[in-house]
């Protein structure tokens, strides 16, 4: 049954792998369907799920497990540090294609629901530190991730709503349990469909009055291309200066 408490959450602890443990790697297998990740010996193997998302009910939602890690930036945190807010926990990969096309998408939809009560963490998986690393400013992606080589995130997941793709968006409310899944590479109306009856829900505000990032950025183009657009010199708005005006004038009389 899934939690419903409105209280303080509680929530199951998931241990850090043993060191042996973390020689076992983690692949992505089956098909777009969504097998979940598995042990396998191939770091490179994964699968694109189709972008297919799954929203639930109050009532059906369960509890995520309370994971920690360090983030890339070497910061310790815990999904427990969000209580209170909505996150979009997004599992990544800089080798993965379909990761770079969201990309825009989710500093998109982070700029915008900022001050909705809504927070973004990222948990890279199947991948090599320094790569990854260099993707997050490359990209300008401002938002922390978890550095989670082995894949232990997403199976802490396993028994509530696993990621089962790279990449993967799970939508946790502010309880702490699971609001919703996307499989693939998300859209911006997909995501932010999820996010605004949450928003809502949650008491957040109004997410049809966020600031829209696709007009400020036309509307600064425009302002852009009118300064670099100088008047020309024959418009009919230029006019001989006044004295040289009544010089003509004078001259016509005598």
């Amino acid at each position: 049954m899934p939690s419903t408490s409105t209280g303080t959450r509680r929530r199951r602890t998931v241990p850090r792998l043993a060191a042996g443990a973390l020689a076992a790697a983690l692949a992505l297998t089956g098909c777009a369907g969504g097998n979940e990740i598995q042990a396998g010996d191939e770091d490179s193997r994964f699968v694109s799920g189709d972008g297919s998302a799954t929203s639930f009910e109050a009532a059906d939602r369960v509890e995520a497990p309370d994971v920690t890690g360090t983030t890339l930036d070497g910061d310790e945190v815990s999904l427990g540090d969000y209580e209170g807010g909505i996150l979009v926990l997004n599992v990544w990969a800089s080798w993965c294609g379909p990761c770079r096309t969201e990309q825009p998408v989710l500093d998109e939809v982070h700029t915008e629901y900022a001050d909705l009560g809504v927070d973004f963490l990222g948990v890279n998986i199947k991948d090599d530190e320094t790569a990854a690393r260099s993707y997050l400013e490359n990209k300008g992606v401002v938002y922390p991730s978890l550095y989670d080589q082995p894949g232990e995130v997403p199976q802490a997941f396993r028994d509530t709503v696993p990621p089962r793709s790279i990449p993967s968006t799970l939508v946790i409310d502010p309880e702490g349990r699971i609001a919703a899944r996307v499989i693939g590479p998300t859209t911006y109306g997909q995501l932010t469909e999820l996010l605004n009856p949450l928003v809502v829900e949650s008491g957040f505000g109004d997410p049809e009055e966020r600031p829209r990032v696709a007009e400020q950025e036309a509307q600064a183009e425009q302002e852009a291309d009118g300064e670099a657009s100088p008047e020309p010199s024959g418009s009919p708005s230029a006019s001989p200066p006044e004295e040289d005006a009544e010089d003509a004038s004078s001259g016509d009389d005598r």
